[in-house]
């Protein structure tokens, strides 16, 4: 008995032993920053050495997007001027408001969307449901803005759509690898030049036309039904499908410096311009996009079924300005600055929320260039498929998804957190402390998502298909805070203590700078990512171990018991 023991035991130390060595080379790979730029967890203030100007400005540049131009040339040729106008105005107040908590907790806390969504709501392993919609979000707009691309290269340079459409993708994976470091870069020398070249010919139909004002609040679209509830709710609910952009901010925001009372006015308004500050300048594209499609279809019967495509847009226009071999030039610089710009942000952050959510399932991190290829492929695949044709039908569907996943996160934090007070202010991201799934915003997505696209699809009516929208935003709003009163709030934390002495925020509230030494990979870690081991050092000291190396613990031996 005794023999046979000791054998039990030593198969057991070994267990542990080969899964402290998974766990160590996992660990390792996903700490290599330079390739992952904090994939799995928040981004430490020792990385954070850029302004709030710069964070801002880069965030900024990745909503250089001229999809905005196509979504509101089409929902004004769908549903008249003054319904696009209207939904539009209706886009732009929701994510106003749901943005600001989001982008507020991330500026702050420096972590991402995936990792505020862990701890309002949905749990450890609930928020990767959330995760693969963001990556949805991701490849769909990659493959929107590649299509664009390949139009402009087709127009300009006769180059093939098909070859265009692997242009656009395979010149964006260079541009992503090195994250942030490179990003920031891109976004900041770019901007001026994008700028200009965007405003130009708006400015200069409303001088040398100034008849196109008036033609253009008068258009009544395809079937000039005039304004309507169900047209204005049919193009807010297109429109609304950008609300998952939020996230992608985010993704630059939690890269900014902690807040002090020397930069605290730079801070707050960088956050809110770059943050929820974003959709003001998504809104004024689409507004643009639609004023330009109007001027043409007033003006050049040719154009009848291009004046949804941006590079058309602009093309003309610059031929009215400029010789048209110089138009030409301008509107493929203009189509490949703005493909570039967005299309490097839709590629990284596809990058982490398919890696995030691969390693929590499986709790083995293969690398986020990985799947920096995958959302690739997925897009071309998209592309491919000519889904420009049928942007409206996708992004209306679309929408309910984002919007129940965006509405549900900032209840959580508004309502539940500040108002309720049965949410913790202070999200939690990090295993063990949190449960793996928490009712609260998984049954307040999941509520959301099933009504919303049931009413899509027509299932309650023809009458109420046009509100799905709105239903997945107020169904989101009320069930949010009614399962965490139901619940009383005890699925939100697993743990209330890390088991660290150490604080865990300096003296202005920020996330603290103290490090500490993971167990598993021997690295330094901030306090912030870090958690007390629940196996005791060789003294029975207490152990550390960063929540990187944490998830890739597939026996969860760190993982310190349920505190009741």
């Amino acid at each position: 008995m005794v023999a046979l023991h000791a054998v039990r035991l030593d198969r057991e130390k070994n267990v542990v032993d080969v899964d402290t060595r998974s766990a160590n080379s996992d660990g390792i790979a996903a700490a290599k920053e330079t390739l992952e730029d904090y994939t799995l967890r928040f981004a430490p203030r020792s990385y954070r050495k850029w302004s709030p100007a710069v964070v801002g400005i880069s965030a900024l540049g990745g909503i250089a997007y001229l999809a905005d131009f196509a979504i509101g040339a089409n929902i004004g040729i769908a549903y008249g001027t003054g319904n696009a106008l209207l939904g539009i105005g209706i886009f732009a107040i929701v994510v106003m408001i749901t943005g600001f908590p989001l982008a507020y907790y991330a500026a702050r806390y420096n972590i991402d969307l995936d990792l505020i969504t862990r701890g309002s709501g949905f749990g450890y392993y609930g928020s990767i449901v959330t995760n693969v919609v963001f990556a949805s979000f991701t490849f769909i707009f990659f493959a929107l803005e590649g299509s664009i691309m390949a139009q402009g290269l087709e127009l300009g340079l006769g180059v093939p759509l098909w070859l265009g459409y692997l242009v656009s993708t395979l010149i964006i994976f260079p541009l992503v690898i090195y994250g942030m470091n490179t990003l920031a870069t891109l976004q900041v020398w770019t901007t001026p030049l994008w700028l200009l070249l965007m405003v130009l010919p708006f400015g200069f139909l409303l001088v040398r036309h100034p008849d196109s004002v008036s033609n253009f609040f008068a258009y009544g679209g395809e079937n000039g039904a005039g304004v309507s509830i169900s047209g204005t709710l049919l193009a807010a609910g297109v429109c609304l499908s950008l609300i998952v952009q939020i996230a992608e901010q985010i993704d630059y925001l939690r890269f900014m410096p902690p807040r002090t009372p020397e930069n605290s006015r730079r801070w707050w308004s960088w956050m809110l311009l770059a943050g929820p500050g974003w959709v003001l300048f998504g809104a004024a594209k689409q507004v643009v996009g639609l004023f330009l499609a109007v001027y043409l279809i007033a003006n050049l019967p040719a154009a009848q079924g291009i004046a949804n495509q941006p590079v058309h847009q602009f093309l003309e226009i610059y031929k009215d300005m400029v010789p048209g071999w110089l138009a030409m030039t301008l509107a493929v610089v203009l189509v490949v600055i703005s493909q570039v710009k967005i299309n490097v942000t839709n590629a990284y952050s596809g990058s982490l929320a398919w890696t995030n959510s691969y390693t929590r399932v499986t709790k083995t991190y293969p690398g986020r260039l990985i799947f920096l290829v995958v959302n690739l492929v997925i897009a071309l695949i998209l592309m491919e498929a000519n889904m420009f044709d049928f942007l409206n039908g996708i992004l209306g569907f679309y929408a309910n998804c984002g919007i129940a996943w965006i509405v549900t996160v900032a209840t959580d934090i508004a309502i539940n957190k500040y108002v309720l007070k049965l949410s913790p202010k202070v999200p939690e991201f990090r295993r063990g402390m949190l449960y793996d799934f928490n009712p609260v915003g998984l049954v307040g997505f999941g509520l959301a998502t099933v009504l919303s696209i049931m009413t899509f699809f027509g299932l309650f009516g023809d009458l109420l298909k046009p509100y799905s929208p709105l239903i997945a935003i107020v169904v989101a709003f009320v069930a949010t805070p009614l399962m965490a009163i139901a619940t009383k709030g005890k699925y939100y934390l697993r743990r209330s203590d890390d088991g660290i002495e150490l604080d865990m925020f300096d003296e202005h509230g920020n996330p603290s700078g103290d490090t500490l030494t993971c167990t598993v990979t021997g690295m330094e870690f901030e306090r912030p990512d870090m958690i007390a081991s629940a196996l005791p050092g060789p003294e029975g000291e207490i152990q550390y171990i960063s929540s990187l190396a944490l998830s890739t613990d597939k026996a969860g031996i760190h993982l310190l018991p349920h505190q009741k």
